[in-house]
């Protein structure tokens, strides 16, 4: 099994292409959150056919470059591997994790999304390097997964797996402090930041609370 990577990060970023009018739009956001701080974005774009999503994570990795952080594709190892990401993320119906060592020749970090303590246990059994879990509290984004799974299975996952676990769903600047009591490592937002009416103050903030 490939040896871990441990996250230099905290703060996990992940896009939703749809929350802005363009592209463009969207790249100017993951900017400014990462002029506040942030500094791991996840490209989280399922729909996109390949070549749009190829051409969107080169211009993501150009970004993520000059500021010095790291990018993560969800799902598409190759995608990932011709733009010289740092990792993907996997889910539920993902390529298993033990298989996307291998896929990626142990270059890219491994991010395993989870819902449960058993699927944080798993992961970790599986060679990931880190995992989400949620959602943690009710949020729209997330509600095909069920009800939240509540600070109460992010406590028991957190001391249950040696590996740094994320809280996502629902995650505000005012739950961090929440969360981190709870065991989480750090957190995965989506609207959070990029709703904001300030991103680059919101990622400020968030990254105060997270220090």
């Amino acid at each position: 099994m490939p040896q871990k990577m441990t996250p230099a990060f905290r703060l996990y970023l992940i896009t939703d292409r749809k929350l802005f009018a363009s592209p463009a739009e969207m790249l100017q956001a993951i900017e400014q959150a990462l002029e506040g701080g942030a500094a791991a974005v996840q490209l989280r774009e399922k729909d996109l056919p390949t070549r749009e999503l190829l051409a969107l994570a080169y211009a993501m990795r150009n970004v993520t470059q000059r500021h010095g952080a790291r990018l993560f594709l969800n799902d598409r190892i190759d995608i990932a591997l011709a733009v010289s990401a740092d990792g993907v993320q996997l889910g539920r119906t993902s390529m298993p994790v033990h298989a996307a060592h291998k896929a990626a020749g142990g270059r890219l970090m491994i991010g395993c999304s989870t819902h449960s303590l058993d699927e944080a246990r798993q992961a970790q059994e599986d060679g990931a390097d880190f995992i989400t879990l949620g959602p943690v509290y009710e949020t729209p984004s997330k509600m095909r997964y069920g009800a939240p799974v509540g600070l109460r299975v992010l406590r028991d996952a957190a001391g249950s797996v040696s590996l740094p676990v994320f809280a996502i769903g629902g995650i505000t600047t005012e739950r961090i402090p929440e969360v981190l009591q709870h065991g989480a490592f750090g957190i995965a937002v989506i609207a959070a930041i990029l709703t904001a009416k300030n991103v680059r103050k919101t990622t400020e903030e968030c990254m105060r609370e997270l220090s």
